[in-house]
């Protein structure tokens, strides 16, 4: 039975904000909305403090700290606010708000006169590396009379100088410009210091909020009280800009256009902004030695270096984008619809901007990379363990955006700069690449060998691309040694899950490292190499179901670590067996800890393990992916339940109390990370 018959059900919920009407949020009511969600640095989102409830609210980046952008319409000579927490006008009243995986669609009610429709619009292009590598994001806004009067309105938006500079103290320069039929205005940190973050917000680049020429267009650069009162005072702005340029908080510089749409009655009249920055350099790696090299943003090959050539591109592909991402979202509605139901897709459709918004772009068409950044447990660079849990967005969106991934890991640990012989955890801290000369990254040696080559195989799996496993098969192979020496009984040491600290004789992690040698056997097959790997594990297979199992338990299950009957904990690892299609691990684990699972779920989800009530999405969705359809179901019923429900009022966290559905009390705070990238493990299993 379902647990949970439909979450839109749940989804009517009361503004807190003050406007009048209640707001309807489908299919659910988000943690977070994703407002502009396209890379690192451009990560903002309406947080679920506010009710999910734009009007009034400042949208805020993924850390929680402010970006000023404001918004105001018009109509009838009185202004009304429809975002932002400036103080001024009264809000309009949200009617509705409704995401898909593309875009957040929030509906206004304007004095019951106008309908107005405010779309934030982040595409995510996994087939087209020339639109992906740009970090822009749509926001378009519609009137349309509600009454069938004819009523004269206006539209408005702002952003201030926080979006450049995570120090407010740092001056911020501007310039307005039109190029073709666009009008923009520019802004940037005085003081540029590549590859350095303040307050994780990049401290180099440009900055661009951006507009099509209509009649009536006016635009203005000033103080934040100055503009904004210059348009609710006289519904227009002055075409004028300060000339004094100066630190972010001090009079609050902003950015500013407004457009007339004249008398707007029948028809929809939409007018469309961009935002979004260029860095000309994305990330400092140490390629294939100890030297730092600076990767070049992947969009500068495609439009030659020119600011100006991807504003203005990004801008006139609107409609091009708006096509495709529809069809996009059809996709994963009606695929996650098919493999497990309209609670599933409600989960999917809001983890796919969370997760390429922690992706980077560089490198040139030839020899691209995607760099990704461990967003707010610790800004690591290219985590391995937290590649693997968002693999399954790759393998079924498009595999060979992986390569991209693992790419950087390869050549870094290839040239000699890593001196263990297990796998590298991570390059270092984003956006420097630095890697580990000294072996000292944050050890997870059994976790990250079995990683690398499971994904490995997976990529070469899906894309038939085997001579990527030839050419890396000399460090695959020192992996797979590694494992036989350390994965059936794991020493003391962390696994992916290093909040819970170190442990020995993990039974997830011993099956991981078992799992990774049968994949290290499929490799050393397709590629003609001998086979040194088979027969090992299936040996370590038998006796770790020996060592793993509590069989006098009822009903029985693995344990957490070997020995400890008293211990359980979610056997996630599993997953790899069936998304390889090994056909590996007997079917009867599987089932067995179906079974299991039941009897321990609490209200929102199976606990992580017996050393917390936490919970981890990530994990709970591959084990849903390879459980019984009453265990799947009640995985994802319950991890939809807490989607609507929880309090984190942040961009979707992985780590939550189970029982509660908040943090996890006195545990870390985990935000935005690319880590829901698991959640379309389900749809990443193949199709035989």
């Amino acid at each position: 039975m379902r647990f949970i018959k439909t979450i839109a059900a749940l989804a009517t919920m009361s503004s807190n904000i003050g406007a009048s009407a209640a707001s309807v949020f489908t299919p659910t009511k988000p943690p977070a909305v994703p407002l502009a969600v396209r890379s690192p640095y451009l990560n903002a989102w309406l947080q679920g403090e506010s009710g999910c409830v734009l009007p009034g609210a400042w949208p805020r980046f993924w850390t929680g700290n402010v970006q000023g952008w404001q918004g105001y319409v018009a109509v009838d000579g009185v202004a009304y606010n429809w975002m932002g927490g400036a103080p001024g006008p009264g809000p309009v009243d949200q009617l509705s708000l409704e995401y898909t995986s593309t875009k957040s669609i929030f509906t206004f009610d304007v004095a019951q006169k106008i309908n107005l429709t405010v779309t934030f619009f982040s595409p995510v292009y996994p087939d087209d590396m020339q639109r992906q590598s740009l970090q822009f994001s749509y926001v378009s806004v519609t009137a349309k009379s509600s009454d069938g009067a004819s009523h004269k309105v206006q539209v408005y938006m702002d952003v201030s100088g926080e979006w450049a500079s995570g120090d407010n103290s740092e001056k911020v320069q501007w310039e307005f410009g039109t190029a073709e039929n666009l009008y923009y205005l520019k802004f940037w940190r005085e003081n540029q210091y590549q590859f350095k973050e303040a307050n994780e917000i990049a401290s180099w680049g440009n900055w661009y909020l951006s507009t099509g020429f209509h009649d009536g267009l006016t635009w203005q650069i000033g103080q934040d009280t100055t503009v904004r009162n210059q348009f609710v005072s006289n519904k227009t702005l002055a075409n004028s800009q300060e000339t004094t340029f100066r630190p972010v908080s001090e009079n609050w510089p902003v950015f500013a256009f407004s457009h007339d749409l004249g008398d707007v009655k029948g028809d929809e009249i939409e007018r469309v902004f961009t935002l979004g920055l260029t860095q000309d350099q994305v990330i400092n790696f140490a390629r294939d030695n100890t030297t730092l090299e600076a990767v070049p943003g992947l969009w500068m090959s495609y439009y030659n270096g020119s600011d100006m050539k991807a504003v203005v591109s990004f801008y006139n592909d609107y409609r091009h984008a708006a096509e495709t991402m529809s069809h996009l979202d059809q996709r994963i509605e009606n695929d996650s619809v098919e493999a497990a139901g309209k609670n599933y897709s409600l989960i999917t459709t809001l983890a796919l901007r969370q997760t390429f918004g922690a992706f980077q772009y560089g490198g040139t068409p030839e020899k691209p990379y995607i760099f990704l950044k461990e967003i707010s447990s610790n800004s690591d660079i290219q985590t391995v363990d937290v590649i693997f849990p968002a693999f399954p967005i790759f393998v079924y969106l498009n595999a060979t955006l992986s390569r991209y991934l693992l790419d950087p890991l390869f050549e870094n640990q290839e040239s000699g700069a890593y001196p263990n012989t297990w796998a590298e955890h991570d390059l270092g801290t984003f956006p420097v690449a630095k890697g580990y000369p000294k072996g000292d990254d944050e050890a997870m040696p059994v976790e990250e060998c079995g990683n690398m080559i499971i994904m490995s195989l997976a990529y070469a799996q899906r894309t038939g691309d085997v001579k990527y496993l030839s050419d890396h098969y000399s460090i695959l192979a020192q992996w797979a040694q590694f494992l036989i020496e350390d994965s059936l009984v794991p020493a003391n040491q962390l696994s992916t899950d290093d909040f819970a600290g170190t442990l020995a004789n993990q039974t997830n992690l011993a099956i991981k490292g078992i799992i990774g040698l049968k994949a290290m056997s499929q490799i050393a097959q397709l590629t003609n190499n001998t086979d040194n790997f088979k027969d090992k594990a299936e040996d370590y297979l038998l006796n770790w179901r020996a060592y793993g199992i509590n069989y006098d338990a009822s009903p029985p299950h693995t344990t957490l670590s070997y020995g400890d009957k008293d211990s359980h904990g979610i056997l996630y690892n599993i997953y790899a067996d069936k998304l390889l299609n090994l056909k590996f691990v007997d079917q009867s684990v599987f089932d067995m800890q179906s079974d299991f699972y039941l009897t321990v779920a609490n209200e929102y989800a199976v606990p992580l393990d017996t050393r917390h009530t936490w919970a981890k999405s990530d994990w709970e969705m591959f084990a849903a992916a390879v459980a019984k359809n009453d265990t799947k179901e009640m995985f994802i019923d319950k991890l939809a339940g807490w989607v609507g429900k929880t309090t984190t009022n942040r961009a979707m966290t992985d780590l939550f109390d189970s029982i509660t559905g908040d943090y996890p009390a006195g545990g870390p705070r985990f935000v935005a990370r690319p880590v829901m990238g698991a959640m379309f493990a389900l749809l990443a299993l193949p199709k035989d």
